[in-house]
């Protein structure tokens, strides 16, 4: 699992029952990237409570690539793919925000990390804007989800609004 790429567009595909390790793997091979996100989900099986990792869109996997090159039909084709999830007859594209909020949520291995609350003093990652990649401390949390964060630009300490959104607890 990686983040955006320019030129890379993000889909979603129709998973074939219980095949979500076969499609990964096989897309995989083909130099497709795949993203799964799973979330805990506790069972009662015969009695007891078992905790097993599931995906939070049951039947769907994300799939990127790049449009310009095609591509989509050897999606279509993969083992443990039914179809590329279309309205006409191209396929759909994923939001982008969508699929970076998703990975922000989410650890390496795609697990739906619980959305971890921003307090003042937090140190924080900007991911979007002009000061992506800047490294801020939260100052304070405004109500409309805007977070002022202290960043030190060009030597001194700056206060800056910043979508929550757009930042990464570090």
């Amino acid at each position: 699992m990686t983040h955006h790429d320019p030129g890379t567009t993000w889909f979603l595909a129709q998973i074939k029952p219980n095949s979500y390790r076969i499609a990964e793997r096989n897309l995989g091979r083909q130099g497709f990237r795949t993203f799964l996100p799973l979330q805990e989900e506790t069972r009662r099986v015969r009695g007891r409570f078992t905790t097993q990792m599931r995906p939070l869109f049951p039947g769907y996997l994300f799939v990127a690539f790049d449009v310009e090159r095609g591509g989509w039909r050897a999606v279509n084709s993969s083992y443990g793919v039914t179809r590329l999830v279309s309205l006409g007859k191209e396929p759909t594209p994923v939001p982008p925000e969508l699929i970076s909020t998703l990975m922000l949520r989410c650890d390496r291995e795609g697990k739906l990390m619980p959305p971890k609350l921003l307090a003042p003093g937090d140190e924080v990652m900007v991911t979007k804007g002009p000061f992506a990649e800047f490294v801020a401390k939260v100052d304070r949390i405004a109500p409309d989800r805007r977070v002022w964060v202290l960043m030190e630009i060009m030597g001194g300490a700056t206060r800056v609004a910043v979508d929550a959104q757009h930042l990464r607890a570090m």
